[in-house]
């Protein structure tokens, strides 16, 4: 994994697996993801949270410096633990865990990127899902509900932006998806991939995330060519 993310551009990065509560408050995580958390650990003059997952964190280094237009795609990858507190009710062997190594990594490009760089992702995971035997699997591509429910972020231009991007990514690829509408994050569209076990159980396996509401929650921004800060669209993806 470390050859091909190398070969791919990205830079491999660490992240702590202890990070300040407020973090977590920005990102989103305590309001919509606080049951899948840990206890919060007082230390010091702060109060902690063990993370669930590894997004923050490369936020903060897209963050550390200033961007340039010229600098986007910037591809972070990580090798990261995470720590889920699910029911013991929904553990399920090595499918649902509490804690596990997940290939983890964020892209962060400019509106004009998006579609190369899900193109790149879905490459990615197609030569992850070969080099494990994986040759029966079938995409999903999930989709806002149009803005009716009010549960989603972003606006209809960012929604329909996202979405051409992965369906013309999928096609570019001779890939065939299914879309299901109002089955998105509820920060932006999101294609995964279904494999097969041995006895013919789907499983959700390789993902690709476009996100529109990190971006904003953390003001993050590069120069453009006209000198104006514009904002960069941020990918999830993970094909192991």
């Amino acid at each position: 994994m470390r050859e091909q993310y190398l070969k791919r551009g990205y830079s491999l990065v660490n992240t702590p697996h202890v990070m300040r509560e407020q973090l977590w408050e920005v990102s989103g995580h305590l309001s919509h993801y606080a049951d899948n958390m840990y206890a919060a650990m007082e230390l010091d003059d702060a109060r902690y949270r063990l993370k669930p997952m590894n997004c923050p964190g490369h936020i903060l280094i897209y963050k550390d410096r200033q961007r340039s237009y010229r600098d986007l795609p910037v591809r972070l990858g990580e090798l990261g633990t995470v720590y889920r507190y699910e029911r013991s009710g929904t553990l399920h062997g090595l499918f649902r865990v509490r804690g596990f190594t997940q290939d983890d990594a964020h892209l962060f490009c400019r509106p004009d990127q998006i579609e190369d760089e899900v193109v790149n992702c879905l490459e990615f995971a197609f030569d992850v899902l070969k080099s494990y035997g994986f040759d029966r699997y079938k995409a999903e591509i999930s989709i806002w509900d149009g803005g009716v429910s009010g549960k989603y972020v972003g606006t209809p231009a960012q929604w329909e932006l996202a979405q051409n991007a992965l369906e013309k990514a999928v096609a570019r690829v001779g890939l065939e998806a299914t879309v299901i509408p109002d089955e998105a994050a509820f920060y932006g569209p999101k294609m995964d991939f279904q494999i097969k076990s041995s006895i013919g159980r789907e499983f959700t396996s390789s993902t690709c995330q476009l996100d529109l509401f990190m971006p904003l929650k953390f003001d993050l921004k590069y120069v453009d060519k006209d000198g104006t800060l514009k904002r960069p669209v941020c990918i999830h993806r993970s094909p192991l």
